[in-house]
């Protein structure tokens, strides 16, 4: 396996990406975007990660507490050159200013998922089964 072929993000864009992470999560909570979906939705970026070339940023969002998070993903998306440009302050390290793309993070809903399925009972019956075998 040479030295270009990478299984995951390498360490520059793993920091590059908390970089963004930061600047987005101190940008949202101002209130300068003026929209009625993003102004009352509480927003927790939980990751951001970089492409190779560091030019786009895809930001994973949690909206907290919101009705349809679609919405409050589409208007991300919609203010994306307007945050783009408020965030170049705190990011002006950086040769290039990435484009932002918002998605939705749906990790929680899969670890919710991951619980119950642990929790039910033939998972229990077959943990069982398995402690009984060992004694």
């Amino acid at each position: 396996m040479s030295r270009f072929q990478s299984s995951g993000p390498s360490q520059r864009q793993l920091r590059v990406g908390e970089q963004v992470r930061h600047a987005l999560s101190e940008m949202l909570p101002r209130g300068e975007i003026i929209d009625p979906v993003i102004e009352t939705t509480v927003i927790s970026i939980t990751e951001v990660r970089m492409s190779p070339d560091l030019k786009i940023a895809t930001a994973f969002v949690s909206p907290i507490g919101a009705k349809d998070p679609d919405a409050v993903i589409a208007a991300l998306n919609k203010y994306a050159k307007f945050i783009r440009g408020r965030v170049s302050f705190a990011l002006k390290q950086m040769k290039y200013m990435p484009e932002f793309r918002f998605r939705l993070d749906t990790s929680y809903d899969n670890f919710a998922k991951i619980n119950d399925l642990l929790r039910s009972p033939e998972v229990a019956r077959d943990l069982d089964g398995e402690e009984d075998k060992e004694d």
